[in-house]
């Protein structure tokens, strides 16, 4: 099911559900780009990446702003209670900084990931992979399906 609202899309499939903001990128691998300047891109966990990974507990960046990255450069780490993972770019330019709010609440990354939990900035170009909303429903879609298959709950119930 998916409805448009106020700029945001409602989205449900299965037992997930969200809202995701129209005017945004989205990378196979559940990142939101969203372009807050001309050529300055914030980064986030989509809404399916934290529940995912579970609470996020640590965040920790390897780069510093002016640093020049590149998409799929390892750029630092994550701890949420369901794993520890490599963090990567996906914008291609100049490391623009860490969201300070997280080194005070990183609970922020899970209670507001479209907005006050966001990750990092960069200042360059976004994955070329990276897809509008639409494309990443369609990635929901078929994450979401082939979950379903490996733990036996085939079936669609949209």
């Amino acid at each position: 099911m998916v409805q448009n609202h106020q700029q945001n899309i409602r989205y449900k499939r299965s037992r997930f559900s969200t809202r995701l903001p129209a005017d945004r990128l989205y990378t196979p691998a559940h990142f939101w780009i969203a372009e807050e300047e001309a050529g300055l891109w914030r980064v986030g966990f989509t809404r399916f990446a934290t529940r995912m990974l579970g609470d996020l507990v640590e965040l920790g960046l390897e780069v510093k702003p002016g640093d020049a990255v590149t998409v799929g450069q390892k750029i630092g780490w994550f701890e949420g209670f369901k794993a520890v993972a490599d963090l990567y770019c996906v914008v291609a330019g100049e490391f623009a900084g860490q969201n300070p709010a997280l080194d005070e609440d990183i609970t922020l990354a899970d209670a507001d990931p479209y907005g006050n939990g966001w990750l990092y900035k960069v200042r360059g170009s976004p994955e070329p992979n990276s897809v509008d909303v639409h494309g990443y429903i369609e990635i929901l879609d078929l994450t979401i399906d082939r979950m379903r298959e490996q733990t036996g709950r085939g079936g669609n119930d949209e």
